[in-house]
């Protein structure tokens, strides 16, 4: 059935003669007693909507058939289920339903040579961009501070951030300020602590004092993290360590030349650090928090203005990007389309150990964790709602901060919603999800509590 619906015949055939889950054909409101009758017709309206949402993710029929041959329905049907939260399937839904003409095709894309940005790289050699009418350049950027300058400055029409940045500007942190949005999270985990081979017997944090960190930028989640991270071991970040901001690309180089004992950052530059054998992997962010976000797709308030169609086109994209991602049976497709060297130029067997969970730390211990990255893409308010705390801990805000309205106007998961209503579809309740970070809970509702209970802080 799944197979048919993802023809180009109509998505939605008649109801009268389809058959019910009691294995009789007739009216789906008929013979059957309506417990079962509902069930079978949710049942089938779901795969209908997941069928058309394929269409609208994937518009070329080749690509379609190449996906269900080299991953099969079911994967490829399950991945649009479990990869998109309900919000984002009906707010792409609503989105490929108007089927309107960009407003502006030439676009430049700011990125990081970094698996975190696999999603908004990949849609440019899977040809996903051009699909949706759009002719994107991807410009390689070295380091955070540069892809915020050219965002401010207009250089760029969207691009690949830390998902603290948007936040971060839109607060006017470092930068003067400038309404930001996160139109979806580029990946979850995906990152590591990684710490020189000198320090390999070496590995309680509480005797960490003195040492010297790389983090990529002040807003990212790898500052705030590691500060975590090291706060739950009883060291002041501030006080008892240096904490040193420098370009991804250059961690290595640093570590090499012993100028930092570690460093916390997205791939491949913890394994790249166990490929050269200058370094060993202390500890996946994961472990810190699991499914935590870290990077993201986004654009300036300003141009979801001036161009929404455009916009609507390539969050469709990297959407797509994100679902071929997710999938085990692609992921080696999608190693080989990001490993070229216009993109992040490195070794694809280096990335696969990424992308697959099954990989070395550099101390003779061989891993499989494949939930190591993943690409759900959804900008949870409680995600950014847990950010806007570190900002608020750390002494980055000074002021009080109504963290509820500031998630709203950064994070786009209420546009999706509301695109959701107007479709006709049940929005999902809610705008959080429930979070454990190093085993304590983290209620959104109640930022303030949780601020509280930190005895390590800024000012504290």
């Amino acid at each position: 059935m799944f197979r048919r619906l993802l023809s180009d015949q109509p998505l939605i055939p008649s109801l009268r003669s389809w058959s019910c889950a009691c294995g009789q054909s007739h009216p789906p409101t008929g013979v059957c007693s309506p417990t079962v009758a509902d069930v079978s017709v949710e049942t089938h309206i779901q795969q209908t909507q997941e069928a058309a949402l394929l269409k609208a993710l994937f518009p070329a029929s080749a690509l379609r058939r190449k996906l269900l041959q080299t991953v099969g329905a079911a994967s490829l049907r399950a991945a649009v289920a479990s990869a998109l939260p309900a919000g984002a399937l009906v707010s792409l839904q609503a989105m490929a339903q108007e089927q309107r003409t960009p407003e502006k095709k030439d676009l430049k894309l700011g990125f990081l040579p970094i698996t975190c940005a696999t999603p908004l790289i990949g849609a440019h050699p899977m040809g996903l961009y051009q699909q949706r009418g759009l002719n994107v350049q991807l410009v390689k950027t070295p380091g955070w501070g540069t892809i915020r300058e050219r965002m401010l400055k207009g250089e760029l029409d969207a691009t690949h951030f830390l998902s603290p940045m948007p936040l971060a500007m839109s607060l006017g942190l470092g930068s003067p300020a400038q309404p930001m949005h996160v139109a979806s999270i580029q990946n979850t985990n995906g990152n590591a602590i990684t710490l020189h081979q000198k320090h390999k017997d070496n590995r309680d944090p509480k005797n960490w004092k003195g040492m010297r960190f790389g983090i990529p930028f002040e807003h990212s989640m790898h500052n705030y993290l590691l500060r975590y991270y090291l706060a739950e071991h009883g060291l002041n970040p501030d006080k008892d360590v240096t904490l040193q901001v420098m370009a991804p690309p250059d961690m290595l180089a640093q570590l090499k030349a012993q100028t930092i004992d570690g460093f916390i950052v997205a791939e491949p530059f913890n394994q790249r650090a166990v490929f050269e054998g200058v370094g060993f992997i202390h500890l996946l962010t994961k472990a810190i928090w699991d499914g935590h976000p870290c990077c993201a797709f986004g654009v300036s308030a300003a141009f979801i203005q001036q161009f929404p169609d455009t916009f609507s086109a390539l969050y469709r994209a990297i959407i797509s990007a994100s679902v071929l991602a997710s999938l085990p049976g692609s992921r080696e497709q999608m190693v080989q389309a990001i490993a070229q060297p216009q993109y992040l130029n490195q070794p694809p067997e280096l990335l696969m150990q990424v992308m697959t969970g099954k990989y070395d730390d550099g101390l003779g211990t061989r891993h499989d964790v494949p939930d190591r990255i993943l690409f759900d893409p959804v900008p949870w308010h409680s995600q950014a709602i847990w950010m806007l705390t570190q900002m608020k801990r750390w002494g980055y805000v000074k002021n009080d901060v109504n963290f509820q309205h500031i998630a709203d106007q950064v994070f786009l998961l209420t546009d999706a919603k509301k695109q959701m209503a107007q479709a006709g579809w049940r929005a999902p309740e809610g705008t959080m999800r429930s979070h454990r970070i190093m085993g304590k809970a983290f209620d959104a509702n109640k930022p303030d509590e949780y601020l509280r209970s930190f005895p390590i802080r800024a000012g504290a």
